[in-house]
């Protein structure tokens, strides 16, 4: 596999341990651009998830979790997967199957088709969790997927585990952390809150990148991305985006949004209107 030699032997090791106990998971990597052609009945260009999906969230009780969420298919063929520095394992329903899907970090937006008839939760992690059995750096731009077609179980980390649901998703993130299957490393926290770390660059770096996937000049890219989109939907103009938001100039703005959100700062505040 190619990407193993752009991992450090300590990650390589990991990773071929994963793939013997992933055998019957399916990866998966995502487009390397937004295809246009894509497009969605009726509903002309694509949209962000958040403005296509009616989304339920919630806080989750773990330390390692941001949020749980769930949301229900919609008409639309496809949605803008844009950049996150976050990694979800989301579970989805469609008939008789139900699958569970791992996905990591994204780099990029990109179209995601939209499964009819559908029901989906996702657990989102902090940035700073990971599975140690499961390398982060592996999972960007990628999703893992595994399909339950026999009871209600799936194989993860050498054991098979019940598929949890939207009410009781607690219960399986507890056991994931009593069995030491993920964990959390708190210099990523410190790290992005400016704390002073006694880290040589390099060391820190490379725990950035093991627990994240990510650099942390990438993971910034991306939350200011994010900012520049929020305070574009809440009606700001351009020019104070710009500002507030710490980009260069209009073009870099643009660059960086069309980029990792799928969109030029024109076409969402356009939406606004």
């Amino acid at each position: 596999m190619g990407l193993v030699a752009e991992f450090p032997a300590d990650i390589c090791a990991a990773l071929a341990i994963s793939q013997l106990r992933l055998s019957s998971w399916c990866f998966v990597d995502r487009p390397m651009h937004i295809d246009r052609n894509v497009t969605n009945c009726g509903s002309g260009e694509m949209q962000r998830a958040e403005k296509l999906f009616h989304i339920e969230e919630r806080a989750a009780d773990s330390p390692f979790v941001d949020k749980i969420w769930r949301a229900r298919s919609v008409s639309s063929k496809a949605f803008i997967s844009v950049a996150a520095s976050h990694w979800e394992i989301v579970i989805w329903r469609q008939a008789e199957n139900t699958n569970v899907t791992i996905r990591g970090p994204e780099t990029r937006a990109t179209a995601m088709p939209i499964p009819v008839d559908a029901e989906f939760f996702g657990v989102q992690f902090r940035l700073g969790a990971f599975m140690p059995d499961l390398p982060v750096p592996m999972l960007v731009d990628r999703d893992l997927t595994v399909t339950s077609r026999i009871g209600n179980t799936f194989r993860l980390g050498g054991s098979v585990w019940e598929i949890p649901n939207y009410e009781n998703v607690e219960v399986f993130l507890r056991q994931l952390a009593r069995k030491g299957l993920v964990t959390f490393d708190p210099i990523v926290t410190e790290v992005m809150e400016d704390s002073p770390v006694d880290l040589s660059k390099r060391s820190m770096e490379r725990r950035i990148r093991r627990a994240t996937g990510l650099t942390l000049g990438a993971i910034k890219q991306i939350d200011r991305a994010y900012k520049a989109t929020v305070l574009l939907d809440a009606g700001a103009t351009i020019s104070d985006v710009v500002i507030e938001a710490g980009y260069a100039d209009q073009a870099h703005l643009t660059r960086s949004l069309k980029r990792l959100m799928g969109q030029t700062p024109g076409r969402i505040s356009q939406a606004v209107r």
